[in-house]
């Protein structure tokens, strides 16, 4: 299911509370590689009033979401955003069942294998593994990288209903404006490609160098889409190899992996 803005949501939408959605806000600032933020950083993100967001971090403090240090007058996230995020990943049936697949695939293809969620415009890593001889994708369980343009992302727009991806794609739009017409053209190709081969391809569009493959895995019971995505350098991973071998594969991988969670139902 997409994820909306909180900031643009309408007031009609009395279900919504307001403060908790600034709150969540607040924690998905932090990102890979942010270790501090503060508050001045953390509204110019958000777009909320400063005042709002010290009265938000001092509160989240409290609650051990966030963690204030001292020497750089700043925040960084606690533990209780760990347990909650633990308790996802320990209660994901499918990281036990896909670790040794990917593992047996990442080896083969000498590349990296992973599995990630839609998280906005972005899809999330959930899962990943690398070859020993991978160099050229070093991302880890948490890093998020653009719907429109990887492989991973391209896989998860085919699969969505067409009012979901709709609306994706609008947002990309207007904060792509100048680069949409190549990024429409990809994602054209890619609907192409799924409903031929049933996998979507990127072939440098994201990164010069990395050449990627991915597919959907639907759940039976409705719950959220996962994209398993096979990439590597583009010098080892050839358009043939993606199309002919390694794409082939990840569909197998997926099949295997989704007839153990229907037994499991």
């Amino acid at each position: 299911m997409a994820h909306e803005n909180p900031e643009q949501r309408t007031d009609t939408d009395r279900q919504s509370v307001r403060a908790l959605e600034r709150g969540l806000e607040i924690l998905r600032c932090f990102k890979p590689g942010d270790r501090f933020l503060g508050n001045q950083e953390i509204a110019a993100r958000t777009g909320l009033p400063k005042p709002t967001v010290s009265r938000l971090t001092y509160t989240l403090t409290r609650l051990g979401y966030l963690s204030y240090s001292e020497k750089f007058g700043k925040y960084h996230l606690d533990s209780a955003v760990l347990a909650l995020g633990y308790s996802y990943l320990v209660n994901m049936d499918v990281r036990r069942i896909a670790r040794p697949l990917m593992q047996e695939l990442a080896e083969y293809a000498q590349a990296s294998v992973a599995f990630g969620v839609q998280d906005r415009l972005s899809m999330l890593y959930v899962e990943a593994y690398r070859s020993s001889a991978t160099v050229t994708l070093t991302l880890d369980v948490g890093s998020q990288i653009p719907i429109a343009t990887t492989s991973m992302g391209r896989a998860l727009l085919c699969a969505l209903p067409e009012a979901e991806r709709n609306s994706i794609l609008e947002q990309v739009q207007l904060r792509n404006k100048t680069d949409w017409p190549r990024i429409e053209s990809g994602i054209e190709q890619a609907r192409k490609d799924y409903a031929e081969r049933g996998f979507c391809l990127s072939l440098g569009d994201w990164k010069r160098d990395v050449h990627a493959v991915a597919a959907p895995l639907i759940p039976a019971d409705g719950s959220r889409i996962l994209v398993f995505s096979c990439a590597g350098a583009a010098f080892q991973l050839r358009r043939h190899m993606l199309e002919d071998d390694i794409g082939p594969r990840l569909l197998n991988l997926i099949t295997n992996v989704k007839d153990a969670l229907d037994r499991l139902s």
